[in-house]
């Protein structure tokens, strides 16, 4: 028997509104997937932590702040520096197209902006987490 995949989804920053996040969170529990919130306003070590704590295999981070281009990069280099970096990093939010690109280079796995179907998030997730 397999086990649920783990993943933890995460508000950083000074970020307020948490809809989003929350959406997917129950996309994937309801996916079969384990699911831990941490809640608003996380900084990249508090997520990290949690993380390696909890032992998820990914992390999904939501911005609408416009903070995304700092605060994700941080986090995928705090895992590195934690020696945690097979973990799988997402994003989603109120991401502009042009930013896509420098957050892949930093880590960032994908990027998920408004209107993807919370079904591509599941099956990406599926399909590229550490087996």
């Amino acid at each position: 028997m397999s086990h649920p995949i783990r993943v933890l989804i995460a508000k950083p920053g000074l970020d307020g509104h948490d809809r989003g996040a929350k959406v997917i969170a129950r996309a994937l529990r309801d996916a079969g997937m384990e699911v831990i919130y941490t809640g608003l306003r996380q900084t990249p070590e508090q997520i990290v932590e949690a993380a390696i704590q909890e032992d998820v295999a990914c992390i999904g981070l939501s911005c609408l702040s416009g903070a995304h281009g700092h605060l994700f990069p941080q986090v995928v280099q705090l895992l590195k520096e934690k020696n945690a970096a097979d973990i799988l990093v997402v994003g989603g939010g109120v991401i502009p197209d042009d930013d896509i690109p420098a957050l892949k280079a930093s880590g960032i796995s994908e990027i998920f902006t408004p209107g993807t179907s919370t079904a591509v998030a599941v099956e990406y997730i599926r399909n590229n987490v550490r087996k």
